[in-house]
Protein backbone atom coordinates (compact mmCIF):
# COMPACT_ATOMS: atom_id res chain seq x y z
CA UNK A 1 0.00 0.00 0.00
CA UNK A 2 2.66 2.44 0.84
CA UNK A 3 4.45 1.63 -2.56
CA UNK A 4 1.41 2.23 -4.01
CA UNK A 5 0.75 5.98 -2.83
CA UNK A 6 4.37 6.67 -3.36
CA UNK A 7 4.06 5.52 -7.41
CA UNK A 8 0.43 7.96 -6.90
CA UNK A 9 2.03 10.52 -5.66
CA UNK A 10 4.86 10.59 -8.18
CA UNK A 11 2.52 10.61 -11.14
CA UNK A 12 0.27 13.50 -9.58
CA UNK A 13 3.64 15.58 -9.02
CA UNK A 14 5.18 14.60 -12.95
CA UNK A 15 1.36 15.45 -14.31
CA UNK A 16 1.16 18.81 -12.19
CA UNK A 17 4.87 20.03 -13.43
CA UNK A 18 3.87 19.40 -16.75
CA UNK A 19 0.31 20.86 -16.91
CA UNK A 20 1.76 24.02 -14.07
CA UNK A 21 2.64 26.64 -17.43
CA UNK A 22 -0.64 26.04 -18.97
CA UNK A 23 -2.72 26.01 -16.01
CA UNK A 24 -5.74 28.54 -15.53
CA UNK A 25 -8.63 28.86 -13.69
CA UNK A 26 -10.42 31.38 -16.19
CA UNK A 27 -10.71 31.08 -20.21
CA UNK A 28 -8.22 34.21 -20.88
CA UNK A 29 -9.76 37.81 -22.60
CA UNK A 30 -8.05 40.12 -24.67
CA UNK A 31 -5.97 42.87 -23.59
CA UNK A 32 -5.74 46.47 -24.72
CA UNK A 33 -2.17 47.92 -24.75
CA UNK A 34 -1.68 52.30 -24.89
CA UNK A 35 0.36 53.82 -27.02
CA UNK A 36 3.59 55.09 -26.79
CA UNK A 37 4.65 53.66 -23.46
CA UNK A 38 8.30 54.84 -22.40
CA UNK A 39 10.61 51.95 -22.26
CA UNK A 40 14.09 53.76 -21.20
CA UNK A 41 13.59 53.28 -17.27
CA UNK A 42 12.42 49.61 -18.09
CA UNK A 43 15.55 48.97 -19.90
CA UNK A 44 17.65 51.17 -17.13
CA UNK A 45 16.38 48.45 -14.37
CA UNK A 46 17.37 45.32 -16.48
CA UNK A 47 20.09 46.33 -17.49
CA UNK A 48 20.86 47.09 -13.47
CA UNK A 49 19.58 43.72 -11.80
CA UNK A 50 19.68 41.36 -14.51
CA UNK A 51 22.54 39.64 -15.33
CA UNK A 52 23.60 38.32 -18.83
CA UNK A 53 22.01 34.56 -17.77
CA UNK A 54 18.55 36.18 -17.01
CA UNK A 55 19.11 35.84 -13.61
CA UNK A 56 17.59 38.71 -11.20
CA UNK A 57 18.90 40.54 -8.36
CA UNK A 58 15.85 40.73 -6.61
CA UNK A 59 17.57 41.11 -3.03
CA UNK A 60 19.43 44.60 -4.53
CA UNK A 61 16.31 45.71 -6.30
CA UNK A 62 13.81 44.75 -2.84
CA UNK A 63 16.40 46.85 -0.93
CA UNK A 64 16.47 49.94 -3.60
CA UNK A 65 13.16 52.04 -2.77
CA UNK A 66 14.03 54.00 -5.43
CA UNK A 67 14.29 51.60 -8.74
CA UNK A 68 10.63 49.40 -6.94
CA UNK A 69 9.30 52.88 -7.48
CA UNK A 70 10.83 53.36 -10.76
CA UNK A 71 9.08 49.90 -11.97
CA UNK A 72 5.26 50.90 -10.58
CA UNK A 73 6.01 53.93 -12.20
CA UNK A 74 6.82 52.36 -15.39
CA UNK A 75 4.25 50.05 -15.48
CA UNK A 76 1.34 52.51 -14.73
CA UNK A 77 1.69 54.10 -17.72
CA UNK A 78 0.49 50.54 -19.12
CA UNK A 79 -2.90 51.53 -16.92
CA UNK A 80 -4.13 54.61 -18.97
CA UNK A 81 -6.77 54.41 -21.16
CA UNK A 82 -6.95 56.37 -25.02
CA UNK A 83 -5.12 55.76 -27.98
CA UNK A 84 -3.93 52.04 -28.28
CA UNK A 85 -1.25 50.72 -29.85
CA UNK A 86 -1.49 48.38 -32.40
CA UNK A 87 1.21 45.32 -34.78
CA UNK A 88 4.18 45.35 -33.63
CA UNK A 89 3.75 48.42 -31.29
CA UNK A 90 1.12 46.36 -29.51
CA UNK A 91 3.13 43.01 -29.57
CA UNK A 92 6.09 44.86 -27.69
CA UNK A 93 4.29 46.31 -25.76
CA UNK A 94 2.70 42.81 -24.53
CA UNK A 95 5.65 41.38 -24.04
CA UNK A 96 7.15 43.87 -22.02
CA UNK A 97 4.32 43.93 -19.83
CA UNK A 98 4.22 40.35 -18.94
CA UNK A 99 7.59 40.98 -17.82
CA UNK A 100 7.28 43.38 -16.23
CA UNK A 101 4.57 43.03 -14.34
CA UNK A 102 5.77 39.27 -13.40
CA UNK A 103 9.00 41.40 -11.78
CA UNK A 104 6.80 43.51 -10.17
CA UNK A 105 4.96 40.55 -8.45
CA UNK A 106 7.98 38.99 -7.18
CA UNK A 107 9.29 42.04 -5.76
CA UNK A 108 6.20 42.44 -3.63
CA UNK A 109 5.82 38.67 -2.24
CA UNK A 110 10.31 38.24 -1.98
CA UNK A 111 11.92 36.19 -0.96
CA UNK A 112 9.96 33.33 -2.27
CA UNK A 113 10.71 29.89 -3.15
CA UNK A 114 8.97 29.83 -7.17
CA UNK A 115 6.17 31.86 -8.70
CA UNK A 116 4.24 28.75 -7.68
CA UNK A 117 4.94 30.00 -3.89
CA UNK A 118 2.30 32.77 -4.43
CA UNK A 119 -1.39 33.19 -4.72
CA UNK A 120 -3.03 32.62 -7.98
CA UNK A 121 0.14 33.99 -9.87
CA UNK A 122 -1.12 33.53 -13.34
CA UNK A 123 -4.95 33.82 -13.34
CA UNK A 124 -5.63 36.53 -10.69
CA UNK A 125 -6.52 39.91 -12.52
CA UNK A 126 -4.69 42.01 -10.44
CA UNK A 127 -2.76 44.30 -12.84
CA UNK A 128 -4.14 47.51 -15.03
CA UNK A 129 -4.21 47.79 -18.55
CA UNK A 130 -5.91 50.74 -20.46
CA UNK A 131 -8.17 50.90 -17.47
CA UNK A 132 -8.97 47.34 -17.09
CA UNK A 133 -7.79 44.41 -14.27
CA UNK A 134 -5.98 42.02 -16.31
CA UNK A 135 -4.02 38.42 -15.15
CA UNK A 136 -0.64 37.59 -16.78
CA UNK A 137 -3.33 34.73 -18.95
CA UNK A 138 -5.28 37.53 -20.32
CA UNK A 139 -1.42 38.85 -21.68
CA UNK A 140 -0.01 35.66 -22.88
CA UNK A 141 -3.23 33.55 -23.94
CA UNK A 142 -5.35 36.04 -24.36
CA UNK A 143 -3.45 38.60 -26.57
CA UNK A 144 -0.19 37.38 -27.24
CA UNK A 145 0.07 34.25 -28.77
CA UNK A 146 -3.33 35.31 -30.83
CA UNK A 147 -0.89 37.87 -31.98
CA UNK A 148 2.13 36.48 -32.96
CA UNK A 149 1.52 32.41 -32.09
CA UNK A 150 4.57 30.06 -31.37
CA UNK A 151 6.93 33.48 -31.38
CA UNK A 152 5.56 34.25 -27.75
CA UNK A 153 7.42 31.24 -25.99
CA UNK A 154 10.75 32.62 -25.83
CA UNK A 155 10.17 35.95 -24.94
CA UNK A 156 7.86 36.00 -21.68
CA UNK A 157 9.57 34.78 -18.44
CA UNK A 158 7.67 33.89 -15.60
CA UNK A 159 10.34 33.79 -12.91
CA UNK A 160 11.28 30.37 -13.26
CA UNK A 161 15.04 28.99 -13.51
CA UNK A 162 13.77 26.69 -16.91
CA UNK A 163 12.40 29.82 -18.83
CA UNK A 164 13.95 31.67 -21.57
CA UNK A 165 16.42 34.40 -19.93
CA UNK A 166 15.50 37.30 -19.17
CA UNK A 167 15.96 40.22 -21.95
CA UNK A 168 18.49 43.07 -20.27
CA UNK A 169 16.44 45.27 -22.12
CA UNK A 170 12.77 46.19 -23.24
CA UNK A 171 11.87 44.71 -26.39
CA UNK A 172 10.95 47.32 -28.76
CA UNK A 173 8.40 47.69 -31.83
CA UNK A 174 11.28 48.40 -34.48
CA UNK A 175 12.87 45.67 -35.50
CA UNK A 176 11.02 43.05 -33.27
CA UNK A 177 10.98 40.09 -35.54
CA UNK A 178 14.93 40.13 -34.96
CA UNK A 179 14.46 40.71 -31.18
CA UNK A 180 12.31 37.64 -31.15
CA UNK A 181 15.07 35.41 -33.44
CA UNK A 182 17.96 36.98 -31.00
CA UNK A 183 15.84 35.55 -27.67
CA UNK A 184 15.20 32.21 -29.78
CA UNK A 185 19.02 31.80 -29.92
CA UNK A 186 20.11 32.67 -26.88
CA UNK A 187 17.41 30.22 -25.38
CA UNK A 188 18.38 27.47 -27.60
CA UNK A 189 22.12 27.55 -26.74
CA UNK A 190 21.76 27.41 -23.17
CA UNK A 191 22.96 23.78 -22.41
CA UNK A 192 21.22 23.72 -19.08
CA UNK A 193 17.95 24.53 -20.90
CA UNK A 194 17.83 22.23 -23.72
CA UNK A 195 20.91 19.93 -25.01
CA UNK A 196 21.97 18.40 -28.25
CA UNK A 197 23.56 14.95 -28.42
CA UNK A 198 23.72 14.55 -32.62
CA UNK A 199 26.28 10.76 -31.84
CA UNK A 200 23.18 9.34 -29.84
CA UNK A 201 20.44 11.18 -32.26
CA UNK A 202 18.54 13.14 -30.15
CA UNK A 203 17.80 16.54 -28.70
CA UNK A 204 16.61 17.00 -25.14
CA UNK A 205 14.64 20.55 -25.24
CA UNK A 206 12.38 22.60 -22.74
CA UNK A 207 8.63 21.20 -22.07
CA UNK A 208 7.48 24.44 -23.27
CA UNK A 209 7.79 23.27 -26.63
CA UNK A 210 5.25 20.29 -25.19
CA UNK A 211 2.50 22.19 -23.56
CA UNK A 212 2.30 24.61 -26.44
CA UNK A 213 2.44 21.95 -28.82
CA UNK A 214 -0.02 22.97 -31.05
CA UNK A 215 1.60 26.63 -31.27
CA UNK A 216 4.68 24.73 -32.96
CA UNK A 217 2.49 22.70 -34.89
CA UNK A 218 1.35 25.39 -36.93
CA UNK A 219 4.79 26.05 -38.52
CA UNK A 220 5.56 22.34 -39.17
CA UNK A 221 6.89 21.38 -35.09
CA UNK A 222 9.73 21.89 -32.75
CA UNK A 223 12.01 20.45 -35.25
CA UNK A 224 11.61 23.73 -37.27
CA UNK A 225 12.44 25.89 -34.78
CA UNK A 226 15.54 24.02 -33.70
CA UNK A 227 16.68 23.98 -37.29
CA UNK A 228 16.43 28.02 -37.70
CA UNK A 229 17.81 29.19 -34.65
CA UNK A 230 19.43 26.59 -33.04
CA UNK A 231 23.38 26.57 -31.88
CA UNK A 232 25.56 27.18 -35.05
CA UNK A 233 27.59 24.19 -34.66
CA UNK A 234 24.48 21.46 -34.75
CA UNK A 235 22.90 23.15 -37.29
CA UNK A 236 23.59 20.26 -39.64
CA UNK A 237 22.35 17.55 -37.26
CA UNK A 238 19.25 19.69 -36.87
CA UNK A 239 18.51 20.53 -40.19
CA UNK A 240 18.19 17.15 -40.91
CA UNK A 241 16.18 16.04 -38.58
CA UNK A 242 16.78 12.48 -37.92
CA UNK A 243 16.83 12.65 -34.15
CA UNK A 244 14.75 11.74 -31.42
CA UNK A 245 12.86 14.73 -28.93
CA UNK A 246 13.14 14.28 -25.29
CA UNK A 247 11.68 17.21 -22.73
CA UNK A 248 13.75 18.61 -20.23
CA UNK A 249 11.75 18.34 -16.20
CA UNK A 250 11.09 22.23 -15.68
CA UNK A 251 12.40 23.50 -13.02
CA UNK A 252 9.61 26.29 -11.39
CA UNK A 253 12.63 27.55 -9.00
CA UNK A 254 13.41 31.06 -8.24
CA UNK A 255 14.99 33.31 -10.91
CA UNK A 256 17.23 34.69 -8.28
CA UNK A 257 20.59 35.36 -8.42
CA UNK A 258 20.84 34.38 -4.79
CA UNK A 259 19.89 31.18 -2.95
CA UNK A 260 16.17 31.38 -3.17
CA UNK A 261 14.70 28.85 -5.68
CA UNK A 262 18.37 26.95 -6.09
CA UNK A 263 16.45 24.21 -3.92
CA UNK A 264 12.83 24.27 -5.53
CA UNK A 265 11.73 20.86 -6.22
CA UNK A 266 8.80 18.87 -7.77
CA UNK A 267 7.67 17.76 -4.51
CA UNK A 268 7.64 21.61 -3.29
CA UNK A 269 5.56 22.44 -6.76
CA UNK A 270 2.82 19.52 -5.47
CA UNK A 271 1.91 21.15 -2.38
CA UNK A 272 2.20 24.75 -3.21
CA UNK A 273 -0.40 23.98 -5.55
CA UNK A 274 -2.44 21.63 -3.92
CA UNK A 275 -2.67 24.55 -0.99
Amino acid sequence: MVALMKFLFLIAVVGLTSAACSSSQQKPMAVKVPAQVENGVYTRLLQKYVDQRGLVDYAGWKSNAGDLQALNEYLSQFARSGEQAGGEERAAGLINAYNAFTLQWILQNYPTESIWSLDDSFSARRHKMSGENVSLNDIEKGTLIPQIGWKDHAVLVCAARSCPPLQRSAYRPEGLEEQIASAYRRWLDRPDLNEYFPEKKKAAISSIFKWYKDDFEKIGGPKKVLARFGPPKFHDFLEGGNYELEFKSYNWGLNDQGEHGRHYGKVQLFFDNLF
